[in-house]
């Protein structure tokens, strides 16, 4: 293990603030831990360095920092690829190799920079979980590895070694309610991540777009026609628009996936080494594979080849490197439902946010009548607007009628509404403008509430290319009739 390698991440962040979601929270620093890995790259958590505005790297040899910036991040599996220009910043450091996937109860040393101090911390432990687990920063469901090593602020992002000095993970998150227990990206994701960056694929991390049930119980199973050798999962729900819309049906049992035969619990056995999710076969694909599925639908088994699309959720999970969507129409603020809104809430966002966003985040499906979910954030008081300053945190259920399959759409029913508009919420109010009063109140209302534009960016309408061509003038053509 070379500890030269391994870099002090320091980060200044400016993150979007969602309940008022036209600006921007006040900037931030913080620090992190990374490694060098390739000349001139270093490897670290995407949460350490996302919605950045600036990077520096400092190394153990070195008081010095080295301007840095993010090259590639997948906000998926939380990682980041940071570089440095400056061709100095090499000097005495050798780039780590990466090692393979660990086996259980192997021993690994966790290398970092922890809060508090300013030498570099070296935290040792042994392998002992490997499975399928929640990735804090996405909410996706990845391969993770756990260690009995210590993983504190500061350490995030900082590299995992085994014995031979190798790295085998990054250190991305802790376990709630657990002491001295984290966990670290492996390098299965982690070369997945550098092979795209090289290849110029997208880091996003494929969505399955589909809801299992487990086909544990005999009944179930007999229901869902599988023989006495078969074994898989009951397909309840499929996103429209994700990998498997057009593809499976609702009641397919699901049998095999990506040359993996599932089991009645769910799982499958990884690189014929651990037992787990059957989507953890996602994270070694690209969004645009194509991957083989075998189910089993009217008592017949079939074979069938999707193309993997990015995840899909009828309510987005965390976002970041982007700012907010949202729309001011009458003075009422309007934006999808997401869960960094729902985080507006605080810590225990999921006992008290309103148990309508809750259903729509935990058990929401996207359809092809709904996408997006758009709420009705507040109301930015104005005399157009008088009598509804109690509407807030409600979904909106229709406009003139019709209801919006997202965010977008609702723009456009907004946009093109004449004489009256009335929005529909799910709470039963409605809230009625007369068009032209709402579009000249807006303008008032943007400039008393210090709001920059009436939508984000991207809800604003496309504009046409400019043409370099030089318009002709009638001097132009008359001189054109002469020469020819």
């Amino acid at each position: 293990m070379n500890t030269q390698s391994v870099v002090r991440i320091f980060v200044t962040t400016q993150e979007p603030d969602h309940e008022t979601p036209w600006q921007t929270q006040a900037p931030a620093n913080a620090t992190g831990s990374g490694v060098v890995i390739s000349p001139g790259h270093a490897l670290t958590g995407a949460h350490v360095v996302a919605d950045a505005t600036f990077l520096q790297v400092q190394k153990v040899s070195d008081p010095n920092k080295w301007v840095a910036r993010v090259e590639a991040i997948c906000h998926d599996s939380d990682l980041a690829l940071l570089r440095v220009d400056d061709p100095r910043f090499m000097r005495g450091v050798t780039p780590e190799p990466l090692g393979g996937l660990p086996e259980l109860r192997d021993r690994v040393s966790v290398a970092g920079y922890p809060i508090g101090g300013e030498e570099i911390s070296i935290t040792e432990g042994v392998v002992s979980r490997i499975e399928v687990q929640r990735y804090t920063h996405s909410e996706r469901m990845l391969l993770a590895v756990t260690v009995d090593a210590a993983i504190n602020e500061g350490n995030s992002g900082g590299p995992v070694f085994n014995k031979e000095g190798e790295v085998v993970g990054i250190a991305f998150q802790t376990l709630k309610d657990a002491e001295n227990i984290g966990e670290m990206v492996p390098t299965n994701l982690i070369r997945h991540f550098l092979d795209g960056v090289e290849q110029g694929r997208s880091p996003l991390i494929p969505g399955f777009g589909v809801s299992t049930q487990n086909l544990e119980n005999p009944l179930l199973r007999r229901r869902a026609g599988l023989g006495r050798d078969q074994s898989g999962v009951l397909v309840v729900s499929i996103e429209h628009g994700g990998s498997a819309w057009g593809k499976l049906e609702v009641g397919d049992a699901l049998l095999s996936i990506d040359g993996h035969r599932i089991a009645n619990n769910g799982t499958v056995q990884y690189k014929n080494r651990f037992r787990t999710s059957f989507d953890v076969v996602l994270g070694d694909h690209f969004v645009g594979d194509a991957m083989d599925l075998v189910v089993l639908r009217n008592g017949k088994v079939r074979e069938m080849s999707i193309e993997l699309q990015p995840f899909m959720a009828l309510v987005p999970r965390s976002q970041y490197d982007m700012p907010p969507t949202y729309f001011v129409y009458g003075g009422i603020v309007f934006q999808p439902l997401s869960l960094d809104y729902l985080r507006t809430w605080g810590r225990n966002w999921w006992e008290k946010a309103p148990t309508e966003f809750l259903h729509r985040y935990f058990a929401g499906h996207r359809s092809a009548e709904q996408q997006e979910s758009v709420v009705l954030n507040q109301v930015l008081a104005d005399e157009v607007n008088v009598g509804y300053e109690h509407l807030s945190n409600t979904s909106v259920v229709s406009v003139n009628g019709v209801c919006p399959r997202n965010m977008r759409h609702f723009v456009e029913l907004c946009e093109n509404a004449t004489g009256i508009l009335e929005v529909k919420t799910s709470d039963a109010y409605i809230a009625a403008f007369d068009v032209k009063q709402a579009r000249e109140a807006n303008r008032r209302i943007l400039i008393r509430y210090h709001i920059g534009s009436d939508r984000s960016i991207d809800l604003q309408p496309a504009r046409p290319v400019a043409s370099n061509r030089r318009p002709r003038t009638a001097a132009t053509r008359r001189r054109r009739a002469r020469s020819a």
